[in-house]
């Protein structure tokens, strides 16, 4: 999950570290599409040594997306996956190693918040299918018309466990993923993959980190890799800091606010469910040929450069006048540190420290003080110095009362600005007699933006008949629903009803019984949240100790691996900052030796009983039975605890902790139950690593097979990148020259196929080795990317944040012939009103037409495939064409051609830009592949070269 608007406030305080990804696309050629040739340099001009997937990240959009149609079916998804994971790699392009990790079985302390999260998604999913009736009978009731309600099983996102039937389907259709991209695609026969499934126990982003970390221990390891995760977890940034290693980027979706979401009713956009008046389905396009296609671009990549957050950090963690000699990496640490208070997948944030408040900027503020104080850092290799961070809670803890008075205040002001706004907006909204929503009347021109009107007379004859339209369209829905309409009898729609006193516009206010804002707070927080007296102080010191150990348990998550599988939080809330008093003794270390629960162990422990259907029916017994030993810790109904939030969402869900002694003592008699599937399922797997012939390693790999050998034995570091490890013949392995059977339908079996696969483990160090947070010897800083103008925004010149890897790179702009065939064109059709227009949107549209949709690259697997049309090659030229012979304002004309781009891109087609650029760059995206091979040095060393005046573009080549 990570940690709640903490990207937003990074990205928006340093904004140089983001950069969007430059995706090259295939090309359609006789109906199939050609892949991406990723054995090519990388076009966002950085080569990237290792890829790490955060699969989880992966799996819940592709499965259960929330902007596009949900896949029919289980396979469905599988090769939605593929195609995600296919972009990635196209983007990224690896050299060395792609790791792909997915979430196994997690410590005790994330199982709570696993927990909650489960516990949740299954009370939600119910009240939406029973929201769903009750609007749809009152639509019905009214007259309107809806879709018939498809009878088909809502897709538990709660599978998404390790131990379940999918999981395990997953881990074998991304076995053939592997085997069929290695013998098939150029750029994966050079690449070591490692798959670590759902079977090895661990969070997928700390298994990456612990293969790091135990890399970079060795002897062979290449201190200048450079690293890519991806993954949308904020707390990946400070994993990546944690690592120390000087070129670690993050790759994540880019985040689009406000993206439209169809009405889970009606299916339309612009209105949600509770808003749905069962009005008929405006046409999509001319002839319809948009229905049931949703809205919107395809998803877009950032990278995030931790290289650049460094700069930053530099900057604003430099202290001057130390006692002793000041360690930049160390101050990482202690930042990374900091900003666990804030909140984290294992504590709950402190009550005063909010981030949209400021709360890291407060906390390095103090750190700085402590520091001079103390003369020394907070934290060394994952370890806390308690007693430097009693001075910091304790220096938090004195402005704890003023906090809480300036975020009523600030709450309150925004509220009166919220409402203030309302009231302007109603008394824009017109008189009361007309209606608002979907039914408002629209002004002459387009429906949502407004233009001139050359034929006021024609125009309002065409919204005449289109209302006509539209009333038949109502009449034939209501005699689809059995004659009811808005005007029977028995039915009341709320008009001529006269308002009541106590109805509001706004919405009803969460109580809140602590009111951190007044007198007494600290008394009515631990009554209300804790249920005892603020004079209990030895409550107090337990809370206060659970959190210390808490935090001392991050770190060296963050840092060393998992300390105990067993520890955890046991508490919903956090204690006070000035609770903070007398800890340096209060943490000795953690119980050794721990081990994590099973699989099928840990879905009794997360799992509510209404997904009692992906257990053993003995084990779902347990959930359900009123006889059951552990009932109580699965209720049917709980509890959220707003906590001085908004949303339920931000709430603490108040359901029972699990004790594992009680859980395992009930599973004892139901273990004997469990099949031979069922065992398999439940027991711990291991990584899984794969090669192609084409490798260094084939060959070893081979030999192992060809002895069977059944020993452990350790990799050639030369054979490998410098990777370490061993390894260990596969029950099930993948062979060369063997056939390799899909595990879906729809696609083929991999007949010859050129991968092998084997067990691997990750070196084994001592129990108390401590892995250093240091920068390796010999490793090589990146280039400095920020200019002293990029720390003063309000200098004289314009701030402007480097937006790609290469410092070099030129904006895009109209160059002087842009400018003058524009500015002739405009003062020869300056008379002509709005005639081209019409004439540009109707050629356009033309043009678009023609484009069909993106035949995947799957569709070559698949027993049987139907061709598709070629992409036209005119749709650039004829809106370039029409926009300059139309008279069309520039702006009008930008916008035009980016509503026409995002159309063509969800088509499957693209636009050629109208643009050039001072450097070169901004050509073609074809011609910039074409000439990289024959210009690339690099990525920060030169732009690319302009192409003569006279080349024309081809696109079927």
């Amino acid at each position: 999950m990570g940690v709640p608007a903490f990207f937003r406030w990074l990205s928006r305080k340093y904004a140089s570290i983001v950069v969007h990804c430059v995706e090259e696309k295939g090309k359609e050629c006789n109906g199939v599409c050609i892949p991406v040739d990723t054995t090519k340099p990388n076009p966002n001009e950085v080569e990237f040594d290792n890829l790490y997937l955060d699969m989880n990240g992966i799996i819940h959009p592709c499965t259960h997306p929330e902007d596009k149609a949900a896949p029919k079916n289980e396979d469905e998804m599988m090769v939605a996956i593929f195609e995600y994971i296919d972009r990635l790699f196209n983007i990224v392009r690896p050299r060395r190693v792609l790791y792909m990790a997915i979430d196994g079985v997690a410590p005790r302390a994330k199982m709570n918040q696993q927990r909650s999260r489960r516990f949740r998604a299954s009370k939600e999913g119910a009240e939406l299918v029973e929201e769903k009736t009750r609007i749809r009978e009152e639509v019905i009731g009214k007259g309107g018309y809806l879709p018939p309600d498809e009878i088909k099983e809502r897709f538990d996102s709660n599978c998404i466990t390790p131990g379940t039937e999918f999981m395990d389907n997953l881990a074998q259709c991304l076995r053939y993923y592997v085997a069929e991209r290695i013998s098939n695609d150029p750029g994966w026969k050079n690449v070591t993959v490692i798959l670590s499934d759902a079977s090895v126990p661990g969070e997928g982003e700390h298994k990456i980190m612990d293969y790091i970390r135990r890399q970079r221990a060795q002897p062979n390891h290449d201190p200048n890799t450079h690293h890519c995760l991806c993954g949308a977890d904020a707390d990946l940034i400070m994993l990546g800091l944690a690592t120390h290693e000087p070129n670690f980027t993050i790759i994540r979706e880019e985040f689009k606010p406000n993206k439209p979401r169809p009405c889970a009713l009606c299916n339309q956009v612009g209105h949600e469910i509770k808003e749905c008046q069962g009005v008929a389905r405006e046409k999509q396009g001319e002839h319809d040929e948009f229905a049931g296609s949703m809205p919107g671009s395809e998803q877009e990549f950032i990278f995030i450069r931790l290289c650049v957050l460094r700069e930053y950090l530099a900057r604003e963690l430099t202290m001057a006048s130390l006692p002793f000699p000041f360690d930049f990496e160390r101050s990482i640490d202690d930042w990374v540190f900091m900003c666990f208070f804030v909140g984290n997948d294992f504590l709950p944030h402190l009550p005063s420290l909010e981030i949209r408040e400021g709360a890291i900027d407060r906390l390095v503020t103090i750190y700085k003080d402590v520091v001079h104080k103390t003369g020394g850092y907070v934290t060394h290799n994952g370890y806390v110095d308690l007693e430097r961070v009693e001075l910091i809670m304790q220096a938090v803890g004195v402005a704890e009362d003023n906090i809480f008075k300036k975020r009523k205040e600030d709450d309150e002001g925004f509220k009166r600005r919220m409402k203030e706004k309302k009231k302007r907006m109603k008394n824009e909204r017109g008189p009361a007699h007309l209606t608002s929503g979907q039914f408002s009347p629209q002004a002459l021109g387009r429906r949502d933006k407004p233009d001139a009107v050359n034929n006021a007379r024609h125009q309002a004859f065409d919204m005449r008949m289109q209302s006509n339209k539209d009333a038949a369209q109502s009449l034939k829905a209501s005699m689809k629903n059995g004659g009811n309409s808005a005007g029977a009898s028995g039915s009341t729609d709320g008009r001529g009803v006269k308002r009541k006193a106590n109805d509001s516009d706004s919405e009803p206010e969460p109580e809140d019984d602590v009111r951190l804002w007044e007198d007494g707070w600290r008394q009515r927080y631990y009554k209300t949240k804790f249920d005892v007296e603020a004079t209990d102080d030895d409550f107090r010191q337990k809370v206060v100790r659970s959190y210390v150990e808490g935090l001392c348990w991050v770190l060296r998550y963050y840092y060393q691996g998992c300390a105990s599988w067993k520890w955890y939080f046991p508490f919903h809330y956090a204690p006070f900052a000035s609770d903070f008093k007398d800890i340096k003794g209060m943490f000795d270390d953690f119980e050794k030796d721990t081990k994590p629960f099973k699989p099928l162990e840990q879905l009794m422990g997360v799992f509510p009983a209404a997904s009692g259907n992906f257990l053993p029916p003995t084990w779902r017994s347990l959930m359900s039975s009123p006889d059951s030993a552990i009932i109580d810790f699965y209720p049917d109904d709980f509890a959220i605890d707003l906590n001085g939030k908004k949303y339920a969402w931000q709430g603490v869900a108040l359901l029972p902790f699990v004790d594992e002694r009680r859980l395992w003592a009930a599973l004892a008699d139901v273990y004997p139950d469990l099949t031979t599937e069922e065992q398999r399922r439940n027991s711990l797997g291991s990584d899984l690593m794969f090669v192609g012939k084409s490798h260094p390693l084939f060959d070893f790999i081979h030999e192992l097979y060809r002895t069977e050998s059944n020993e452990d034995t350790e990799i050639p570091a030369e054979l490998c990148h410098g990777i370490q490890g061993l390894l260990n013949l596969d029950g099930k392995p993948i062979l060369p020259d063997q056939p390799v059977t899909s595990p879906i339908p729809t696609l083929r079996d991999i007949a010859h196929n050129s991968a092998i696969g084997v067990k691997f483990r990750d070196p084994a160090f001592e129990k108390d080795f401590v892995f250093k947070a240091v920068l390796l010897s010999g490793a090589k800083m990146p280039s400095a990317v920020l200019k002293p103008g990029d720390w003063e925004k309000g200098n004289r010149q314009p701030w402007r944040p480097q937006t790609s890897f290469n410092q070099h790179r030129q904006p895009a702009h109209l160059d002087q012939s842009g400018f003058r065939a524009l500015g002739h064109s405009m003062n020869r059709n300056q008379h002509g009103g709005r005639g081209g227009g019409g004439e540009v949107n109707k050629a356009a549209d033309n043009s678009l037409s023609n484009i069909p949709g993106r035949t995947a690259y799957w569709e070559r697997l698949r027993p049987t495939s139907s061709p598709s049309t070629l992409v036209s090659s005119s749709s650039s030229s004829t809106v370039a064409a029409a926009g300059v012979t139309a008279g069309i304002e520039p702006r009008r004309l930008r916008a035009l051609r980016t509503s026409r781009t995002s159309r063509t891109r969800a088509a499957g087609g693209r636009l050629l830009p109208l643009l050039s650029s001072r450097g070169g760059y901004q050509q073609g995206f074809d011609d910039r592949r074409e000439n990289r091979g024959q210009h690339h040095q690099g990525y920060g060393s030169r732009g690319f070269p302009a192409p003569p005046p006279s080349r024309r573009y081809d696109w079927n080549n």
